[in-house]
């Protein structure tokens, strides 16, 4: 059986077309370009290559990629755009993804956004050069402003001298060895002059000649492989490396003269650091594209491969598709409204840092790391559910789903470990200007489960419960130390993020589904809403119970809720997949969902 011999109430009822417009249209020169370039046959996976040849692919992509490209310094400045080319250049290729994540956004971003001066930066924008980022240390991560790095000013000769002070502060991770042609790094140091400290900025330090071998001074150690995407990761040392002054790159948060002269407009060594490694940011962005885009891929290869393979009924000698069984539909039509409801959020997200005024510059800068942690974390459970969907071929490399999921690891970690930057977030959230939406004056026992609107008011809820229990417990005087009390408040603290998140990304899918116009899209959209919303209610029903926002029969009426809705999305399955607008060159090239594979 085939797609196409499917059973009636398992067919497409709404235009795919809509709902891609939906996803996509916020610039149509964002997507497309991308879409066919990752789809053409430069992209395609190959089988049997060593760790060594993967990686050397990947640095050609990525020159193949920068031929494409119209203006790679406009590129760098352009947070949508950047966001979209991870989207799809994740699902072609991993390793490629991380390097051009460093190249665009932290090498050339970081660029654009200091004083660049009269620099060349024409080997960077024809890739003669490749640029990296080394600011994360082996015994400094999440710790980042004690880098121990440091770049002394000799007064003299107005140069600075770059070291490596202990081994624990070698330079952890970044892709730094002689692969991939000649490069140069953006080096976060901290500036001394007259053995005083003034805080970390970067350098710009070249690493190796025109030939690739590494420059006196720069001791690169190749890392072990990682489970993640794969990349020449190294540990990289600095023993009295010469620099001119010049190298550091300067701004009002710092400004250097050959002479020893120093301003700032910035007191804080710390709001220093910040303002010089601002391009975090964005690459968190990024890194929720690349999530975004693998997990699109692999609910699309999922959906389709359910609805071609075939199984048995529950009557002798029935055949069906594995879809027609709720054990298995179920788990993806859930991942639906978890994909589309994170593709939204982080829309709406990319659209406000893209526009984001000073005012408002720190309250996004939150808005985007929580964003970051839930779709990246979102990433792993909904690829690691296609993958098991897909049983052993699920496993195959070829197949797009298995080696993205490992990557995705990659992206958790990467700007800024989710767990900490939630922590971060949540501190701010408790101490600082945010209020939870009041309690609405509607009584719960009136209203239905299926309304959206009221839906929204439980997630609301959630995030004022949590709220409420985090400030109380961070202001008891049971706990003596400031760490002790945190202790007691962060677990409640981390929950209210979580309800955060989870109300503003169906507070999108909402939006989107009453700001559509298309005929037939509302709905789905919708469904998919209270799907989501359901979903993360019933899991915290307990809670909402407790707090009288939800009635007993109402708990006892979410299980069928649940499933009611469930039944409405499963006739759209594929066609809320293919408005992923996956590109059929690249699912093609799938070994599962080819035709000889569709049945036992």
């Amino acid at each position: 059986m085939t797609v196409s011999q499917l059973p009636v109430e398992l067919s497409p009822l709404t235009s795919s077309a809509a709902l891609t417009q939906l996803l996509f249209d916020a610039r149509e020169d964002l997507h497309e370009p991308w879409r066919r370039l990752f789809g053409s046959a430069a992209f395609a996976y190959q089988e049997g290559l060593t760790h060594q040849e993967r990686t050397e692919l990947s640095y050609r992509r990525l020159r193949v990629v920068n031929a494409a490209l119209p203006d790679p310094w406009a590129l760098a400045g352009d947070a949508e755009a950047l966001s979209a080319l991870h989207e799809w250049a994740g699902v072609a290729d991993a390793g490629l993804t991380t390097i051009l994540s460093i190249h665009y956004n932290l090498f050339l971003g970081s660029l654009r956004e200091h004083d660049h001066g009269d620099r060349d930066l024409g080997p960077y924008l024809r890739m003669e050069r490749v640029g990296t980022f080394l600011c994360t240390e082996q015994a400094h991560g999440n710790d980042a402003p004690q880098l121990q790095t440091t770049a002394t000013l000799d007064r003299a000769t107005g140069t600075l001298t770059l070291d490596t002070p202990t081994p624990g502060a070698r330079k952890w991770m970044p892709n730094t060895s002689s692969v991939g042609g000649p490069k140069d790094a953006l080096v976060a140091a901290r500036l001394v002059i007259d053995d005083a400290d003034h805080g970390v900025f970067l350098f710009l330090t070249p690493l190796t000649d025109a030939s690739g071998r590494h420059l006196p001074g720069v001791e690169v150690e190749p890392l072990p492989q990682t489970a993640s995407s794969p990349v020449d990761h190294c540990a990289t040392s600095f023993h009295g490396v010469r620099l001119p002054w010049t190298a550091m790159l300067q701004g009002d948060h710092g400004r250097l003269t050959p002479e020893g002269g120093f301003t700032s407009s910035l007191g804080s060594s710390r709001k220093r650091f910040l303002r010089s490694i601002g391009r975090v940011t964005a690459g968190k962005l990024c890194m929720s594209g690349y999530s975004l885009g693998t997990m699109r891929h692999a609910l699309t290869v999922a959906v389709r491969h359910a609805h071609q393979r075939v199984t048995s009924g529950m009557t002798s000698g029935q055949r069906v598709p594995l879809f027609a069984h709720r054990t298995h539909h179920a788990p993806l039509v859930e991942a639906l409204a978890t994909t589309y409801a994170a593709t939204l959020l982080h829309r709406a997200v990319t659209r406000r840092w893209a526009r984001v005024a000073e005012a408002e510059r720190e309250d996004t800068e939150r808005l985007v790391a929580i964003a970051k942690g839930w779709i990246t974390w979102q990433a792993r459970q909904v690829m690691t559910e296609c993958r098991e969907r897909c049983g052993a071929q699920g496993l195959l490399l070829s197949n797009g789903i298995a080696g993205q999921l490992a990557a995705n690891e990659g992206t958790i970690t990467a700007e800024g470990d989710n767990t900490v930057i939630w922590v971060k977030a949540a501190g701010e959230m408790l101490l600082g200007g945010f209020s939870p939406r009041p309690v609405s004056q509607v009584p719960p026992a009136g209203r239905s489960l299926l309304d959206p609107e009221h839906l929204l008011d439980l997630l609301a809820d959630l995030e004022r419960i949590r709220h409420e229990r985090a400030r109380t417990r961070l202001r008891t005087r049971r706990a003596g130390s400031p760490l002790e009390r945190w202790n007691g408040a962060s677990t409640s603290a981390l929950a209210l993020v979580d309800a955060h998140v989870h109300r503003l990304a169906a507070a999108e899918l909402l939006a989107a589904a009453e700001g559509t116009t298309a005929p037939g899209a509302g709905e789905p959209l919708r469904d998919l809403q209270r799907l989501f919303a359901l979903r993360y209610v019933a899991a915290h029903s307990g809670e909402l119970l407790a707090h009288e926002r939800l009635t007993t029969e109402q708990v006892r009426q979410l299980p069928e809720t649940v499933e009611s809705v469930i039944g409405a999305l499963i006739p759209r399955a594929l066609t809320l997949t293919e408005a992923f607008d996956t590109l059929d060159q690249l699912t093609g090239r799938h070994p599962m969902l080819h035709t000889g594979a569709a049945s036992n």
